[in-house]
């Protein structure tokens, strides 16, 4: 969300931004919440005045019953309930329009930095730099849950009698190496620095709307029915949660976390056949990381996270590349984002496995997360990142170390998290 102030000193930069984002329906609303908030101030500036006059009215009251001019005493009482009347009037005015200001705001997307590109879509996203070297075996690779299947790794059947589509078991070596992923993952953050955190899987409405834009959430969240709960799509969510309405002190920052959770997404609209399988689905685990900096300091913190992605792929020697998104493609709280990309030796090409974001304030404007500083208080600003989801990492692992016998092999930093397996045979 952006700062009121800053809007209205600089209507014209907002609607370029809105523009540059291909949102020109959300054009008109800049000039609705400023002449909103024009009236909004006028209507606490007389409220202000309507309290004081009261007060000093109500003080003249009891001085004119001591002396005993009751009359002029019971003139001034009318003329008090009759300002009682109006204050109520615009105490209401204002409280429509706060939440009206409020509701608007929530739509306006943020500024995007000024080295994103500029584009519709994400097929106008611009390709960063390459890691590792793409290779294409002879042999041919199938689907990767034919692949699983092949290790009695995976019924999806099953899964559909008891949960429906987009559900799955994995089973055996399959469920093993997607645990050891997982484990290995949050070792490779501690590492790193980060502290470790299990966070809550449920987050309250308030929450909701403070993490992601209305959009998202309808798209993402499943909601639990009577309840102010919702399952969360993504770690992230009750990780930048935890700070809501807090002041934190400068000298702690910044807070970098690891988390471990399930994720729960609806995945509305239709997906292509490369989507199916456990490349998009209702329910996966997944690593993530989170930074809450100093101003100052998230432009760094930014290129350190998404590095992290990579060189945890490296690790695992999967090919990957950095994908900066254009304009079109950013979420409204998004100030820049990076995918990282793996490579897929079945598809020749690359394919989403994770995404950086710098949301900068937005996030913390909506939460009221503030930092307690040297010259007073500001608003922090807020990143994420995907280490690891493991049903798509699963893809392009088992893509990228399929041998031509059908076995799958393991790399040397799995084999702790594997109980020494240099391989997984397929099963007879």
């Amino acid at each position: 969300m952006l700062d009121m102030k800053f809007l209205r000193e600089h209507p014209q930069e907002v609607k370029e931004n809105i523009k540059k984002k291909f949102q020109d329906h959300k054009l008109d609303l800049v000039d609705e919440v400023i002449a909103l908030d024009k009236e909004n101030r006028a209507l606490k500036q007389r409220g202000d005045d309507l309290r004081s006059q009261r007060n000093q009215m109500s003080r003249s009251i009891g001085a004119l019953m001591k002396e005993g001019k009751r009359s002029k005493a019971e003139e001034l009482k009318e003329k008090v309930s009759a300002m009682a009347a109006e204050m109520k009037q615009v105490e209401e005015q204002e409280t429509q329009h706060s939440t009206r200001i409020e509701q608007i705001m929530m739509q306006i997307p943020n500024m995007i930095d000024p080295t994103v590109p500029i584009g519709r879509d994400d097929s106008e996203n611009v390709e960063l730099k390459r890691y590792g070297e793409p290779v294409v075996p002879e042999f041919e690779i199938p689907y990767h849950t034919e692949i699983m299947e092949r290790f009695h790794g995976i019924d999806l059947d099953s899964a559909r009698k008891v949960a429906g589509n987009g559900f799955y078991y994995l089973m055996g070596d399959i469920a093993r190496l997607h645990s050891a992923m997982t484990t290995y993952a949050r070792d490779f953050m501690i590492q790193k620095g980060f502290t470790y955190v299990v966070p809550p899987f449920m987050i309250r409405a308030n929450v909701v709307t403070g993490v992601m834009s209305f959009a998202e959430m309808e798209n993402m969240m499943y909601k639990i029915e009577g309840e102010d709960l919702y399952l969360i799509g993504t770690s992230e969510h009750s990780m930048i949660g935890k700070f809501i309405d807090t002041i934190v002190e400068e000298k702690d920052l910044p807070y970098t976390y690891t988390s471990y959770s399930p994720c729960f997404r609806k995945e509305k609209g239709a997906h292509g056949i490369e989507e199916r399988g456990v490349y998009r689905i209702h329910q996966f685990e997944k690593q993530e990381m989170i930074v809450v900096c100093k101003p100052e300091e998230s432009a760094e913190w930014f290129v350190k996270l998404y590095q992290n992605t990579v060189d945890l792929f490296r690790s695992m020697e999967i090919p990957v590349r950095t994908l900066e998104c254009c304009s079109g493609d950013l979420a409204d709280l998004k100030c820049k984002s990076v995918d990282v990309e793996a490579w897929s030796p079945r598809q020749k090409k690359y394919f989403e496995v994770g995404s950086c974001s710098n949301l900068t304030d937005a996030q913390a404007r909506r939460l009221k997360i503030r930092v307690n500083g040297e010259n007073g208080k500001y608003f922090a600003h807020t990143l994420n990142n995907t280490v690891v989801a493991p049903p798509r990492m699963l893809i392009a692992f088992l893509e990228n170390h399929l041998q031509a016998d059908g076995s799958v092999t393991i790399p040397e930093v799995l084999r702790p998290y594997m109980g020494g397996l240099t391989k997984l045979e397929v099963k007879k």
